[in-house]
């Protein structure tokens, strides 16, 4: 088993743990604890500022910034790592994406100050300012775009910098925008969408190495919780004469599965998988055909 000695920033494993760099705090911490725990990998520390942690018998965490995970991967001083999309592109690493995990989703947008009347990046003046703490992506996204424009690197409070004279435009993340109205700014363009994403290294990824198997066994286990929590597990008693009519209710990944119910002649036992946000309709649906027994339940993993 590979242990940490920490001594400040610094970390020593022995070799036989792969190293997971995790966001040391936030939104995005805490929901990739959660996916961790469902898929039976608790992360267990031993203390509440401790930089690393037990995942199991295969798997060791280590608390870093979000935005400083892309460099840890890529140096090699974590196996994978998990953190937003938008910080991966924005680091010019070169990292795969392993895995989309669903949580953490906003997008990466250019916005202009309602007063501006500036409907399109088309319109903005050549030199137009730009104020982001994404610089890397902005540079590249206007370049692409073949508008010349001036970047305003900023650390934070992106929305006031139209406001005070000092760009132009900016490019932010948002998530539902209701930020950009507080602020009198508006979406003109979306540059990027981001979510939670499992990364490692470009170079690594597909060698068939008992690292290389690790990871792809721990993706397929985060993926499993993920879609697990999109479905439910759906069991009813119903007349055998109403089958065809319950199989266009509940068509399952395969089709309901079907199953004698011993001593009930008349009535069978289906068992479906069904998309947790059709579950009322479904089951409102089996009543109208006189099921019985109807019990729904979560999925822990779910696998393909």
């Amino acid at each position: 088993m590979r242990r940490p000695v920490s001594d400040g920033p610094s970390f020593f494993f022995q070799d036989s743990m792969l190293r997971i760099a995790l966001p040391n705090k936030g939104r995005l911490a805490e929901d990739a604890r959660e996916l961790f725990r469902d898929a039976g990998l608790d992360v267990r520390v031993t203390g509440d500022r401790a930089l690393t942690a037990s995942l199991g018998d295969m798997f060791e965490a280590i608390f870093v910034r979000a935005q400083d995970i892309p460099e840890f991967v890529a140096d090699r001083a974590a196996d994978a790592g998990i953190t937003g999309w938008d910080l991966v592109v924005e680091s010019g690493r070169s990292l795969d994406c392993l895995a989309d995990l669903g949580f953490g989703r906003c997008r990466l947008v250019v916005a202009a100050t309602e007063a501006s009347g500036i409907a399109d990046i088309a319109e903005l003046p050549v030199g137009a300012r730009v104020a982001t703490t994404f610089p890397r992506v902005a540079a590249q996204y206007f370049a692409e775009a073949g508008r010349a424009v001036e970047i305003v690197p900023v650390s934070g409070a992106t929305e006031v910098a139209p406001h005070l004279g000092i760009a132009d435009v900016i490019i932010d993340l948002v998530s539902t925008g209701s930020t950009l109205r507080t602020n009198g700014l508006r979406e003109i363009a979306t540059v990027l969408e981001s979510s939670a994403r499992i990364v490692a290294r470009a170079v690594d990824v597909g060698r068939d190495t008992e690292r290389d198997r690790a990871l792809r066994d721990l993706v397929a286990a985060l993926e499993s919780v993920r879609r697990a929590r999109a479905q439910r597990y759906l069991m009813a008693n119903v007349r055998r004469d109403r089958l065809a009519d319950v199989r266009r209710v509940l068509p399952g990944l395969n089709g309901p599965t079907v199953v004698d119910i011993m001593n009930s002649g008349d009535h069978v036992a289906v068992h479906a998988v069904v998309p947790a946000s059709a579950i009322y309709r479904t089951v409102a649906e089996l009543k109208a055909l006189d099921a019985e027994g109807i019990l729904v339940t979560r999925i822990e993993r779910l696998m393909p």
